[in-house]
């Protein structure tokens, strides 16, 4: 920006902020004056704005590699398979100056097993603002497509969001919530952003990461994790490759899930699909022992153990998986302590 609209710039944000005003009785020469002396400031330092505002630049995006690692080793209890395919995934696509396509996770399992806290985690180790970003988008199947009728105007304004936040910043994310509960068919409006291109109407997705969080395939990887327990084997035997078929048959033949003969399948565009395990009664304890701690609160194991006895476990028989997992640990714990 050259010095005169700079100047003159920054004179309308001191009038309009009130200062000209709470100045008048000396005149607005004064105004004048601190105009004229921080532009001459931030000539010398023509980024310095770039500090008080967010903007899409490496001060407000940048990849934290140790910061996830730290993360998932220390607030992500149960999940060897989920840690281990994030960190490689995202850090792969972080460290890559010129990928060839966004990144693209989709996360399974059943409620409560750390799906959107591991979107939190990523948001939190690439930006700055964290979730508070305006860089990271959140769409919820619920809320944003409620209505089938509507598909048609949903896909329309989908297309327009993205295209539209990604031309602001290239390093945008866009986390899409509860597929299991959107419309079949809706997720092929946005096929061409995930694909292999250079760009589109001169527009560049390939630095973008889309995270979908669905339900879909939770009742498979429960059955697998069940029966390695009924074999007397330890859940950290358990492998990706394990979880893959009963994933596939639950997420891509489910005519109720938002991935249901969508084209993002056929063209292998989703580069992860991530398997989160059910929660058993030591990870509730972590949970609610990690809670502790972020609350700035002694950790009480004694607390952890009521809190865990008191919720609820399936097969009710032999009580080995949490039904909620740890989803309700941060409201329970207020009642406990």
């Amino acid at each position: 920006m050259k010095p005169k609209k700079l100047h003159l710039l920054l004179l309308w944000m001191l009038c309009c902020s009130g200062v000209a005003e709470a100045i008048e009785p000396i005149s607005t020469t004064l105004a004048v004056g601190v105009a004229a002396a921080l532009t001459g400031f931030l000539a010398s330092y023509p980024n310095i704005l770039y500090y008080f505002h967010e903007c899409c630049r490496p001060e407000w995006i940048s990849f934290n590699r140790t910061g996830l690692e730290a993360d998932l080793q220390s607030k992500l209890f149960g999940q060897h398979i989920a840690s281990r395919i994030i960190l490689k995934a995202v850090n792969g696509f972080m460290s890559n100056d010129n990928p060839k396509k966004p990144l693209v996770l989709s996360l399974h399992g059943w409620t409560g097993t750390g799906k959107n806290f591991v979107s939190k985690m990523i948001a939190e180790n690439i930006y700055k603002e964290g979730m508070d970003s305006k860089f990271v988008h959140i769409f919820t199947s619920t809320l944003h497509f409620p209505h089938p009728s509507q598909n048609a105007t949903y896909k329309a304004q989908l297309q327009q969001w993205i295209r539209g936040n990604v031309s602001s910043c290239e390093r945008s994310m866009f986390i899409f919530d509860e597929m299991d509960k959107m419309h079949p068919g809706l997720l092929d409006s946005i096929k061409p952003y995930l694909d292999y291109y250079d760009k589109l109407d001169g527009v560049s997705y390939r630095k973008s990461i889309f995270i979908f969080l669905s339900n879909a395939g939770g009742e498979g990887i429960i059955q697998t994790a069940l029966d390695f327990w009924k074999g007397g084997r330890d859940r950290e035997e358990i492998e990706l490759k394990d979880l893959e078929t009963a994933l596939s048959l639950s997420v891509f033949n489910n005519d109720k899930s938002g991935f249901f003969h969508t084209s993002l399948i056929d063209k292998n565009l989703v580069d992860f699909f991530v398997p989160f395990l059910p929660l058993q009664y030591e990870h509730v304890v972590q949970c609610a022992m990690a809670e502790m701690k972020a609350r700035d609160l002694e950790p009480d194991r004694d607390v952890a153990d009521k809190l865990a006895r008191d919720l609820v476990y399936f097969p009710k028989s032999e009580r080995v998986f949490s039904v909620k997992g740890c989803k309700t640990i941060e409201s329970k714990l207020d009642y406990y302590t």
